[in-house]
């Protein structure tokens, strides 16, 4: 298989950072789409043990499959490349918003650029779904159990990350082992991974205590503890980014009385209208948290609470990469690491149920538009049109990747173009 370069891996996945829509699923179906089936970089299986590797660590789910595959194409520098350039867009685009929020006092108005480019998530997700799912169970009895994961993700929402390591655990006594090792292991990294100073000043972090950060006073101790919140909650953040809600909740809205609960919302909005990780709500928390201060420790406080959040993500892949492959030569491990693969496709599956009906047919649609073509002019769009663009436009996307291999990216921006020129007929 071809060997990405660095210039390879900057330009993929600062595309996927612009056009990155959707939320994790739907970022791991595009790069399924783009780092398997387009560029072959990795094999199905591959990519299937890197997003299984995901699933068992802390941090955001894409954002980490991004490094492991900058690290598994091009080392350490690939890691940290392919990992910035993945978040660097949404930063940027979150620092904005968050400038026009501090500044006006609100959020842009977005409902139709959403609704244009949901159908055609939802269709990169089911693609990569069903081909990932072809791959990981490749046997009735992985069917069954992938079912079962997904109606149990579906009866305790919430708690995936204990559906999948139970779940995953009890797989692996049911998972029969493979008869032969699957061809090709991930690619060892061009340079063996060592404790480099990034590696060790990260470590170094982790391991300061709170109080040795809260010593500080004024502007410095309110950034160094705003950085040690955001360091703590990716350190242990498993799970959606709305879990964020509930780690950030009791010390920037409660103790620390620095946003109020509406602003905490606003933040998780943007976080998840932006494209790239919806973790980028740091930045615009800590953007809007130093406000009071002015725009230099706006800024600041932005770019602490990025770091911060994601520092954990880059460690804990750059110490976990390697044994990736090693799993597979172990038959116990290669069969838990099997059923990992299919407890997260049975979760995967329950994300789709739980994304089609809202997107496909919403609640909140009235039944009908009047619509001004011309002065004194009112047209009515009836609801079922509505619905019926929707599908349309979710059709038409799985048409043009499966029959003429078009980019997810390029979809996303159809999507995108689509939201702009149909607005009435979506919302």
């Amino acid at each position: 298989m071809p060997r990405a370069t660095l210039h390879d891996l900057s330009r993929l996945f600062l595309k996927l950072g612009i056009f990155g829509f959707g939320g994790p699923a739907a970022h791991i179906a595009t790069m399924e789409e783009e780092v398997v089936q387009r560029k072959r970089w990795l094999s199905e299986q591959e990519f299937l043990d890197l997003v299984g590797a995901t699933n068992l660590i802390p941090g955001p789910n894409s954002t980490e499959l991004a490094i492991h595959i900058g690290y598994q194409q091009g080392g350490w520098r690939g890691l940290f490349l392919a990992g910035s350039c993945f978040i660097f867009p949404a930063v940027i685009i979150t620092s904005l918003f968050a400038w026009l929020y501090v500044e006006y006092g609100q959020l842009p108005q977005t409902a139709s650029l959403m609704t244009g480019i949901q159908p055609t998530v939802l269709a990169i997700i089911l693609i990569a779904g069903w081909r990932l799912g072809k791959k990981a169970l490749f046997n009735r009895r992985l069917q069954v159990f992938a079912l079962l994961v997904a109606g149990v993700s579906l009866y305790l929402p919430g708690k995936q990350v204990l559906v999948l390591l139970f779940s995953s655990l009890i797989g692996t006594l049911l998972v029969k082992a493979r008869n032969s090792q699957p061809s090709g292991t991930p690619p060892s990294p061009p340079a063996a991974p060592r404790a480099t100073p990034a590696v060790l000043m990260g470590a170094s972090t982790l391991s300061v205590v709170p109080g040795a950060l809260t010593s500080g006073s004024g502007l410095l101790g309110s950034l160094t503890m705003l950085g040690w919140i955001f360091l703590k909650t990716g350190a242990v953040l498993y799970g959606s980014g709305y879990v964020l809600i509930a780690y950030l909740e009791g010390e920037l809205v409660h103790q620390y009385h620095w946003l109020t609960e509406n602003q905490l919302i606003d933040a998780i909005a943007i976080g998840q209208f932006t494209p790239g990780p919806i973790l980028s709500t740091a930045t615009f928390i800590g953007y809007v948290v130093m406000a009071p201060l002015g725009p230099m420790a706006s800024v600041a406080g932005a770019v602490i609470a990025t770091f911060a959040i994601f520092l954990p993500s880059f460690l804990l892949v750059g110490i976990t990469s390697r044994w990736v492959s090693k799993l597979r030569s172990h038959r116990t491990l290669s069969k838990f690491l099997d059923a990992v693969n299919a407890a997260s496709m049975g979760i995967m599956g329950a994300v789709v149920l739980k994304l089609a009906r809202p997107t496909l047919l919403p609640d909140n649609l009235s039944h009908s538009w009047n619509i001004t073509v011309y002065p004194g002019w009112n047209i009515a769009v009836p609801l079922d049109w509505s619905i019926a663009v929707r599908l349309l436009i979710a059709a038409g996307a799985m048409t043009l990747i499966l029959r003429y291999r078009v980019s997810p990216i390029l979809i996303i921006a159809g999507g995108l173009l689509c939201g702009l020129l149909l607005g009435p007929w979506l919302v």
